[in-house]
């Protein structure tokens, strides 16, 4: 169930991650001239103005989502959202591969935003429902080992096929329609998966919810050969109304102070080098050619981080994974910056995304921790979608420092954006091998 729910975590991962591998295509396509952008075009006469149009609209429609539609997953149940938000992707994303102006683009690339904004949060509250305390970290590092699994997946295919217009297309526009098609086959293998238990029980569908964990008990019994342990003693989860403002109310305000500013603050690193690899590599004097294919050696490390994480996952507390993640972070960004050998660019590259995706898979468990089932996913929706907006303005800002000082004035902006991170997670509360009712207590 992990794998399968993941997969559509998958497609997120693709969707976010092509931003920078197809930003020289659409800039050959013509798209991101005053002219295309429209009224984009009032962003600036910068430089890289017209691919900053193309991923503010990208984070402020996941913004969107994950702010508005966190509360209907609660609603309405995990399994139809994660369902039907990835149909809604499919069909916006493959109309906007057809667009041909810059204005268009944008606007649907937004739409498609809203319908991946909730996917994602969504995910991160099933599987803090499905997975026994010991070893949520453990599925949270596989699951974002198969979502990782997307950003070689896209690099290569920008870098294989830059060069050629497969079916008489650009090369942009079947890298985008791939990933529509890819998500249209996940669409069926993911309506398997049942509704979560915790979610069911919660709504008062408790004999459905036991029919659940009762086939999963049968098939983890088969699998192990062993009888299952009897369930200890659960601690019942509090009653209350499950409204957004309980997460602005003590006890819960200060979680969501906390992850708020993280999420403000972590995104800057993970998204402002991800999305902007290719370009900062030029930046050193790596040639516009060779930056998509050393960018594609930097993108094969991503899923390496989570495969390395499944071994430590429950071992050591989530805030100390996230903090010695955002501490590497800052010091390889800073060293990035002063590289000009393309062998050492590589190695840091490689370093910073590793560090990166490890503090991904262990943030994504623990703020789905911090919260009771009756608001988790509009909690997690809200705290989650001030990364998004802040990625928006960030990709913006990047462009500005990149455009007026350099590499080294984005890595000073992304080194400043670790240290609050660093300082904001320290403040939050220990949840290694705790049920999720002892953490919401």
């Amino acid at each position: 169930m992990v794998i399968l729910i993941s997969l559509g975590g998958f497609f997120e991962f693709y969707d976010l991650f092509f931003t920078g591998y197809v930003a020289p295509g659409m800039a050959r396509s013509g798209l991101f001239t005053p002219e295309s952008l429209g009224f984009f075009s009032a962003l600036g006469p910068l430089k890289v103005a017209g691919f900053g149009t193309f991923v503010f609209s990208t984070f402020m429609g996941l913004w969107v989502g994950a702010l508005a539609f966190g509360q209907v997953a609660d609603r309405c149940g995990r399994r139809m959202i994660f369902t039907w938000s990835l149909i809604w992707y499919v069909v916006c994303t493959t109309i906007m591969a057809f667009q041909t102006t810059g204005l268009w683009l944008n606007v649907w690339r937004f739409a498609a935003g809203v319908g991946l904004g909730i996917e994602l949060v969504t995910i991160d509250t099933y599987i803090s429902e499905l997975i026994p305390s010991r070893e949520r970290g453990r599925a949270y590092a596989v699951n974002q080992v198969i979502t990782f699994s997307a950003v070689p997946v896209v690099a290569f295919l920008a870098f294989a096929l830059k060069d050629m217009r497969p079916f008489g297309l650009d090369y942009w526009r079947v890298v985008v329609l791939i990933g529509s098609l890819g998500a249209v086959a996940v669409w069926f293998l993911r309506r398997s998966i049942p509704e979560s238990p915790r979610w069911l029980a919660r709504h008062q569908r408790v004999e459905e919810a036991e029919r659940i964990v009762a086939d999963i008990e049968r098939r983890v019994a088969a699998e192990r050969g062993i009888a299952l342990s009897a369930p200890q003693p659960a601690q019942p989860e509090k009653e209350g109304r499950g409204s957004l403002m309980e997460a602005l109310r003590p006890p819960y305000r200060k979680r969501t102070v906390i992850m708020s500013v993280f999420n403000m603050a972590q995104v800057i690193g993970f998204y402002g080098f991800a999305a902007w690899v290719p370009t900062l590599l030029v930046s050193r004097g790596v040639h516009v050619t060779s930056s998509l294919a050393y960018a594609f050696v930097i993108a094969i490390a991503n899923p390496f981080g989570p495969l390395l994480g499944v071994w430590f996952a429950d071992k050591f507390e989530r805030k100390t994974q996230i903090v010695v993640s955002l501490a590497a972070m800052g010091v390889v960004i800073v060293l990035f910056s002063q590289a000009s050998s393309p062998a050492l660019l590589i190695v840091l590259g490689v370093l910073f995304t590793l560090a990166s995706n490890v503090m991904s898979f262990a943030y994504h468990g623990y703020q789905a921790e911090l919260y009771p089932t009756r608001m988790r996913a509009r909690a997690v929706g809200f705290v989650y979608s001030w990364s998004r907006l802040a990625a928006a303005f960030a990709g913006l800002a990047i462009g500005i420092l990149l455009h007026g000082y350099g590499v080294p004035g984005v890595a000073a902006f992304i080194g400043t954006s670790m240290l609050v991170g660093i300082a904001a997670i320290l403040l939050g509360p220990a949840t290694r091998g705790l049920a999720l009712e002892k953490i919401s207590h």
